[in-house]
């Protein structure tokens, strides 16, 4: 019998307890998150304010309301990040705002509403603004990109891979408003690659060997510029004395 009892006693404490924390975790969801309650890892370049200007969310909101995709999608794009995970938390209670920044590669430029913004560029060719850059070994950058879009990044990357691979030395890269892309590299000077982005992958497998041959032969001083806006046909215009 007292066996019975005792169970009966543990079973009742555990539905008690059981109803009060439900009744407390659905009390804590309905709660408003404000700034002081967002907590941000990864990065120490972001603030708590940050995170709310860069949201259509508005602050504060109930926890259960926030919607996390939404806020990790907006953060991304608007600050520039490599990756971000937003989850809602009871204990302690607020958002976890986990960040991953990216690692400039270069000087950018691009042009918006006919105004000169400078930046930083990644190696997957993303635009980073300047404020949303960490500031470290940003000394070291030795390539310059000028008319980034959006719809570039995909050959801009393609480009800074093939010099962080040390295949040849970018110095800067520049793309028309019409998209005319002029590479120029270390050695082989400046380098017409024209308005065909599907011959990236060729046009880079040119430059490749042509750095190879021209620096065996003591070529590369000669040259002043190289078009390869039809690979199959490299002209090569050299200093005359």
């Amino acid at each position: 019998m007292k066996n019975q009892k005792r169970i009966k006693n543990r079973s009742f404490f555990f539905l008690i307890s059981f109803l009060f924390l439900t009744s407390l975790l659905s009390i804590k969801t309905f709660k408003k998150v404000t700034i002081q309650d967002i907590r941000i890892s990864g990065s120490e370049l972001f603030s708590q304010s940050d995170v709310v200007k860069n949201s259509s969310l508005n602050f504060p909101i109930r926890l259960i309301l926030v919607k996390t995709n939404l806020l990790e999608k907006e953060l991304k794009q608007n600050l520039s990040l490599k990756n971000v995970s937003v989850s809602r938390q009871i204990f302690p209670f607020g958002l976890k705002v986990k960040v991953k920044t990216r690692t400039p590669i270069a000087y950018g430029e691009k042009i918006l509403n006919t105004k000169k913004i400078l930046g930083y560029i990644d190696l997957d060719g993303i635009f980073i603004k300047k404020e949303n850059a960490d500031q470290e070994n940003l000394n070291k950058l030795t390539i310059q990109v000028f008319g980034w879009e959006e719809k570039f990044k995909n050959i801009l990357s393609k480009i800074l891979n093939e010099h962080k691979n040390e295949k040849f030395e970018v110095v800067k890269i520049t793309f028309s408003p019409s998209g005319f892309i002029t590479l120029e590299e270390r050695n082989l000077k400046k380098i017409f690659l024209g308005f065909n982005h599907d011959l990236i992958n060729y046009q880079l497998q040119i430059i490749n060997k042509l750095k190879i041959e021209f620096l065996k032969n003591n070529f590369s001083d000669e040259i002043d510029n190289i078009d390869l806006t039809d690979p199959n046909k490299p002209k090569i215009k050299v200093f005359k004395p």
